[in-house]
């Protein structure tokens, strides 16, 4: 009759062949945005997000074709582009890639949706660039957003730019609707967080990609864009992860209202306001140096 080896030493046996094989000596790198100082000399020779619509539903559904690619002008260490999509003003959904030693990311994702709706979507294109034991970092975002009608009493369209009268009434019609509700929930939580709206200037998150050229008011373009590169590391940390509730468990961002961003007007710190899918209303503050 043959013995049977006890669980306890098979398990000891595994991990001792596991830690001992060739190929765990190095741990695999993790995908991360972390800000580090800007190299001038590394540049985006393209960064892109485009929205496209398919022309004809099915099933009553539409499909709405989401795209993000990105290169740099060389190689670099590690190469990652994050993408957010939200629809009248909440998270649709996310986008995420990441390469080692890369140059060119690309991204696609076809999302099925009803009703008329205007899509926004926002990406952030990172390369972080090792010379020797010097680290240094590239970024830069990219946008789009498309109005997709899809009603009982008009022609199924989208559009960027309204050219026919009832292309401009659904665009006074959904953008409306949409900044209102952000207007109300941003104005709720400047409320409960006892926030004086008079001592910073504030954003929704798709407004930031002018700042890939245009500094913030009273700021050089170097600073701005290490608050720039700070927010988006605290943001994939903070938000696009997961969302941290005061009860310690993490929740999906996806129904998350668009962020509001407060920053300071004397740049000392910002705050990131949004609210959960159920309800929670979550604060995020950042110091900048």
């Amino acid at each position: 009759m043959k013995r049977m080896i006890p669980l306890s030493i098979l398990i000891i046996l595994f991990v001792l062949l596991y830690f001992l094989s060739p190929f765990s000596k190095e741990p695999p790198t993790r995908e991360s945005i972390i800000f580090f100082p800007l190299d001038p000399n590394v540049t985006f020779t393209k960064a892109d997000t485009r929205l496209v619509l398919e022309p004809k539903k099915k099933n009553n559904e539409y499909v709405l074709r989401w795209y993000t690619t990105s290169s740099l002008d060389r190689k670099v260490y590690l190469r990652q582009d994050i993408s957010l999509l939200f629809a009248n003003g909440r998270l649709l959904g996310t986008l995420s890639k990441w390469k080692e030693n890369s140059q060119t990311l690309l991204q696609e994702k076809i999302v099925k949706e009803k009703n008329s709706q205007l899509f926004q979507a926002i990406s952030f294109h990172y390369g972080e660039i090792h010379d020797g034991e010097t680290i240094r970092s590239s970024q830069k975002m990219s946008g789009d957003y498309l109005y997709v009608i899809d009603s009982a009493y008009s022609p199924f369209m989208s559009f960027r730019q309204a050219r026919t009268t009832e292309q401009k009434e659904w665009k006074h019609v959904l953008s409306q609707t949409t900044r209102q509700f952000l207007d109300y929930k941003t104005k709720q939580l400047v409320i409960h967080f006892s926030i004086h709206e008079k001592n910073y200037y504030h954003f929704y998150l798709p407004e930031f990609i002018v700042y890939n050229e245009q500094p913030f008011p009273d700021l050089s373009i170097e600073k701005t864009q290490k608050i720039i590169g700070n927010l988006w590391e605290g943001l994939y940390k903070n938000y696009f992860l997961g969302i941290k509730k005061k009860n310690g468990t993490i929740v999906s961002p996806t129904g998350s209202t668009m962020p509001v961003i407060f920053i300071s007007k004397d740049y000392t710190h910002l705050i990131v306001l949004f609210e959960t899918r159920d309800g929670e209303k979550i604060q995020l503050i950042q110091q900048i140096s």
